[in-house]
């Protein structure tokens, strides 16, 4: 079985668009610009990146485009991170072969959802992650009841631990209180917080692992309110928090690509649009998300964090 646990801080990549008529919806994957945004997450100290994730858009992908995101995403990393690509599909035969081809390319690890479009019993969850994990690379179960309506109780995530190449579970439950129970019914799974909004209640609690949205945005920061948790600095960690986590609030909102997209072109980086279905923010969005970006943002700037 691998030794690799899938802990640290793992980026969910925002992924850049150019306008291109002859592209799907008008609007083409900039490979050039993703694998610098990859690039500047791995030097500002995230331990790697998740392509194909929610945050790849990797629904409003073609095959192509999809595998091509990943290998942008393993080139442009090179040896000074990990990769775990996101392997969803509506079933345990699409899952496997993404497994499969991310193997190929050499990810370090995948994401993996229940199936997808398809409210999955217990039975078929586990043969689900069991068909992925056979493909021999570390596999990271992605628990998010809220769009899946599958829910990953901690009883099933026992079972699902159980399966070899199995290691760690995102939660995105947004139920604190699993953290603990996880780690007591499968000791030696790695629990990674799902939800910027509850990191630091989770890393508290014992997750060891942050798969994120708003580091798209302050990746330094973000690593830093990791490192003050593990450290066990909570009055420090919650003074770099709680300036930060309207923000974050927005990625746990059914807009949070938008969202952190947004929070990027205001930061000075390119976010861009979305392919639909995903649509642009309203104006009242984009006001109210606007405000707790500038609380983040004129907190950070007083402090010089991550400077």
């Amino acid at each position: 079985m691998t030794q690799e646990k899938l802990d640290g801080v793992i980026v969910a990549t925002a992924l850049p668009y150019a306008e291109d008529p002859s592209a799907p919806a008008g609007l083409r994957v900039d490979l050039d610009r993703y694998a610098e945004h990859c690039r500047w997450l791995i030097e500002n100290g995230c331990r790697g990146v998740g392509p194909n994730g929610s945050l790849g858009e990797y629904s409003s992908l073609t095959d192509d485009e999809r595998r091509a995101v990943a290998c942008t995403a393993l080139d442009a990393v090179g040896g000074d991170g990990i990769v775990v690509v996101g392997v969803h599909g509506v079933g345990a035969h699409q899952a496997r072969a993404w497994a499969e081809k991310a193997a190929e390319d050499g990810a370090h690890g995948v994401l993996c959802l229940p199936p997808t479009m398809y409210r999955a019993n217990t039975y078929e969850v586990i043969h689900h992650f069991e068909q992925v994990a056979s493909v021999g690379l570390p596999v990271m179960a992605y628990n998010n009841p809220i769009d899946t309506k599958v829910d990953l109780t901690p009883e099933v995530v026992a079972e699902i631990a159980a399966i070899d190449n199995v290691v760690a579970v995102k939660e995105f439950s947004g139920d604190v209180r699993r953290i603990l129970e996880i780690r007591e019914k499968a000791p030696d799974l790695t629990v990674v917080a799902g939800a910027d909004d509850l990191v630091l209640e989770a890393l508290l609690m014992g997750a060891t692992g942050w798969f994120a949205g708003f580091p798209n945005v302050f990746p330094a920061e973000s690593v830093r309110l990791y490192e003050l948790a593990l450290d066990g600095r909570l009055d420090e960690a919650r003074a770099l928090y709680e300036p930060l986590v309207a923000a974050f609030r927005w990625d746990s909102r059914t807009e949070f690509v938008q969202a952190i997209k947004h929070g990027m072109d205001l930061v000075g980086r390119y976010g861009g649009p979305c392919r639909p279905p995903r649509g642009p923010l309203t104006g009242g969005q984009l006001a109210a998300l606007d405000a707790d970006m500038k609380r983040a943002v004129e907190y950070l700037a007083e402090q010089s964090v991550g400077a």
